[in-house]
């Protein structure tokens, strides 16, 4: 739980010098145990997004854990010895016990994962600022560039862009989690 409740802006700070590619760690490692010189992580636009997605991830993770197991031990356990008594097997129970009770839980994260994702703005702020060459912004990030450079509208356009890539999503998924 650690991950999730450390706040974001030293843990992605402290990734970032650790990716440092002079006096990081990370590099120091590669040149002590190969004698190579390590990659430069954050200039690579390949790398970087790699990492941002895995600063999301790793930051994200332990929330989604905790509400999964939650909804997971909120199933009744005698549904499961019911099922094992008429000779289930796992997948069988996972199947037609677990997934059927869990599927709104797992529709709302999904969406609210999207929503935080499509704004996370720190992750990709600092860890990049959005480059290389810009390949690593997300919509939060992207507005914000904008801004600075005096194009309101562009501006208002990536910000607002995410509702109409959203809503149909979310609509096809309660669409098909309701059959």
């Amino acid at each position: 739980i650690l991950p999730w409740a450390v706040p974001s802006i030293p843990t992605i700070l402290s990734v970032r010098f650790m990716l440092n590619p002079e006096w990081g760690v990370i590099n120091t490692t590669i040149f002590k145990l190969t004698g190579l010189d390590g990659p430069n992580w954050l200039n690579d636009p390949t790398l970087a997004l790699c990492f941002s997605m895995l600063m999301h991830i790793w930051k994200s993770l332990p929330f989604w854990t905790l509400i999964l197991v939650a909804g997971r031990l909120a199933i009744p356990s005698e549904q499961y010895e019911a099922a094992s008594v008429d000779g289930a097997t796992n997948w069988q129970k996972f199947r037609f016990i677990t997934w059927p009770s869990m599927k709104t839980l797992y529709l709302t994260s999904t969406i609210l994962s999207m929503i935080w994702t499509l704004g996370d703005f720190n992750s990709v702020y600092l860890l990049t600022g959005g480059g290389p060459a810009d390949l690593t912004h997300v919509l939060a990030t992207l507005g914000i560039r904008y801004l600075r450079l005096d194009q309101v509208d562009l501006a208002m356009a990536s910000i607002v862009v995410a509702l109409p890539m959203v809503l149909p999503l979310v609509y096809f998924m309660m669409k098909r989690l309701s059959k």
